[in-house]
């Protein structure tokens, strides 16, 4: 993917430098053109386009935006209720991410949404033991972090 990025910067600077023009349309038009070229060429690259991951990274931030509020306000909510109803508890998740940096994003996702904190890390780096404030069913948890974060966490770096 860097190999691409590279290439594309190159062949930007390099367009720039044939129109003798140092301007912002210039680079993007620049740009698009080693786009353009990349993805013509992209059976050559060993990797797979780089736009595809860009794209998916940008969903991923995306995800972790909309997370974060929604578990905002889902802890405010039970908050500011005169009587709290709440079950915290620990709840053991096993994990289908097989990388040390897939774990760690997903740890720290895990750790950035309110309401929920990663304890620990099994030696065999399959399960996670994460403390929820409030956990009504832990299946229905654990799948929700499977079907977002996680699905999202290796569509980024596989």
């Amino acid at each position: 993917m860097s190999r691409q990025i590279i290439l594309n910067l190159l062949i930007t600077f390099l367009w720039m430098m044939l129109n003798h023009s140092w301007s912002g349309a210039s680079f993007f038009v620049g740009y698009t053109l080693g786009l353009l070229i990349i993805f013509a060429f992209r059976r050559f690259f060993p990797e797979p386009f780089y736009l595809k991951k860009l794209w998916a990274t940008l969903k991923l931030i995306k995800l972790l935006i909309i997370e974060l509020f929604r578990s905002s306000f889902e802890v405010i909510s039970h908050i500011v209720k005169p009587k709290l109803d709440i079950s915290p508890g620990i709840f053991k998740y096993e994990t289908d991410l097989r990388s040390e940096f897939e774990i760690m994003l997903l740890f720290l996702f895990i750790s950035l949404t309110p309401g929920t904190m990663p304890l620990e890390i099994s030696r065999n780096k399959r399960t996670i033991y994460i403390h929820a404030f409030h956990i009504p069913d832990e299946g229905k948890i654990a799948e929700g972090i499977k079907n977002t974060f996680e699905k999202a966490i290796m569509e980024v770096t596989r």
